[in-house]
């Protein structure tokens, strides 16, 4: 699986096109329909599409420059030169005072940001929202006094296997390209790239450099954001991906709404396959659904009636194949109000309303490690029942956990990964931040620290 962080990224803007309307799905029924074109549907595209591009200065370290003697032998010189690593990516104009999404990854670290027009004008940009869970950011772009062509949403819930699409973008940075495909599958949830695993997937020919691009609908519409591509060789091997329609318009909401982070509803339960062996055991014909594991107390599950052991199958009347599934329709639905969810239970249907409310972020604590330690460069954080949600952690889970790692830093040097909690430094107990902070602030010749990975718990012994 290639994902976004691997291909050459490109960007594209769409206009604003004539009022929704149902597209028209139908076998064509002459040879004349057949040779239609799709240049009524490009040329109304193609003016909002946009080129990313995004810099960060970088330095080749080499390890034995950390030596004064080896320097000083060698005649080279303590501070190394910098270079300039440069990106291209692809994004989409959504808004006409300048509001461009593209992906997480094609601005990840930048510490500049331009956006290039289809009429080759440049802008810099700012980054106003940066949604790591959907590998999805908003742009603004600075100084910018004219109204921008856009392109508007398609409903993602109404694509079906077989509709014709566009993917546009900067395939190998030949130039803008429109290739045609058709809807391949949906819901495809088993992909690995984001937290959310729910992608529209398409034979549009898709190549590095169109990741973070564009999928059109036949009405002109954004139908998703071009994630990723499975292939053996790196090039198009007809099996892409695109983020839904209805995903990008939840993020681009709420950076609008001036939000510096997305706002989900919260469900307060962990969710789990069904394999075919718990399929026998509940007496199901199929291994599909979402099995409750475990409701966290007074959470809107909790509330609502949802128990462990209940196998969730529909929410809002759309089934549900297993969790993935259920976390992106979950984490689409507007805040407010509730969600009808249909369980089974003891071989009844029983039907749940969940309010959906923001999971409670307080007691977070979030810090950047900085002393010398093993530990520098990780960002830590108690795991309140926000960090338990984003980090898929089970609500019981006490203790400090890394929530990211530096570029350069000791800690992602020596290994240690994003969602490790820290139970010991030491062998002094980590409780909270502030516990872990105070540990790795001590001079030591050995850090023992034990820590919990994946179920697992692992003990490792570093060097001062």
């Amino acid at each position: 699986m290639i994902s976004i962080r691997h291909l050459t990224l490109i960007c594209f803007t769409a206009l604003v096109v004539t009022p929704a309307v149902a597209q028209d799905r139908r076998v064509p029924t002459s040879s004349a329909e057949v040779r239609l074109s799709y240049a009524p549907i490009v040329q109304r595209v193609q003016p909002a599409v946009v080129n990313v591009y995004a810099a960060k200065v970088v330095r080749d370290r080499n390890p034995l420059l950390d030596d004064p003697i080896f320097r000083r032998f060698f005649g080279v010189p303590g501070q190394q030169p910098e270079q300039m690593q440069r990106s291209l990516g692809s994004g989409v104009m959504v808004d006409s005072s300048g509001l461009v999404v593209t992906n997480v990854h094609v601005i990840e670290g930048a510490d500049e940001v331009k956006v290039s027009l289809s009429d080759k004008r440049e802008f810099e940009a700012e980054i106003v929202l940066k949604d790591p869970r959907s590998d999805l950011a908003v742009l603004q772009l600075k100084g910018a006094r004219e109204k921008f062509p856009t392109l508007d949403f398609a409903n993602s819930d109404e694509l079906l296997v077989g509709d014709v699409v566009l993917a546009i973008g900067n395939p190998f940075g030949v130039g803008q390209t429109v290739t045609h495909g058709i809807i391949s599958a949906l819901a495809r949830t088993q992909v690995g790239i984001t937290d959310y695993q729910f992608f529209v997937q398409t034979d549009a020919a898709i190549n590095p450099g169109n990741s973070g691009g564009a999928l059109v609908d036949m009405t002109g519409k954004l139908a998703g954001i071009n994630t990723a591509i499975f292939s053996r060789s790196g090039g198009s091997q007809g099996i892409g991906f695109a983020i839904p329609a209805n995903m990008v318009r939840v993020v681009v909401a709420s950076a609008k709404s001036g939000g510096k982070a997305v706002k989900r509803p919260w469900l307060g339960a962990r969710l789990q396959a069904v394999t075919p062996e718990i399929a026998e055991t509940l007496g199901l014909r199929l291994p599909t659904g979402a099995l409750v594991a475990n409701v966290v107390p007074s959470s809107p599950a909790a509330r609502a009636g949802l128990k462990p052991s209940d196998l969730v199958v529909a929410i809002d009347g759309q089934p549900i194949e297993d969790p993935n599934a259920f976390d992106y329709r979950f984490a689409t639905r507007p805040l407010g109000g509730t969600a009808q969810v249909d369980v089974l239970r003891t071989g009844k249907t029983v039907k749940l309303a969940v309010p959906l409310e923001t999971v409670p972020d307080t007691g977070r604590n979030e810090i950047v490690l900085s002393g010398r330690s093993p530990l520098q460069g990780a960002k830590v954080a108690n795991i309140s029942p926000a960090v338990a949600d984003e980090l898929h952690l089970d609500a019981d889970t006490a203790g400090v956990v890394i929530t990211d790692l530096a570029d350069g830093g000791t800690a992602a040097g020596v290994g240690f990964q994003k969602g490790d909690i820290i139970m010991s430094v030491n062998n002094e107990k980590i409780a909270k931040t502030a516990d872990l902070e105070k540990a790795t602030r001590e001079s030591a010749r050995l850090w023992r620290i034990t820590l919990v990975r994946g179920g697992r718990q692992i003990n490792v012994t570093l060097g001062g």
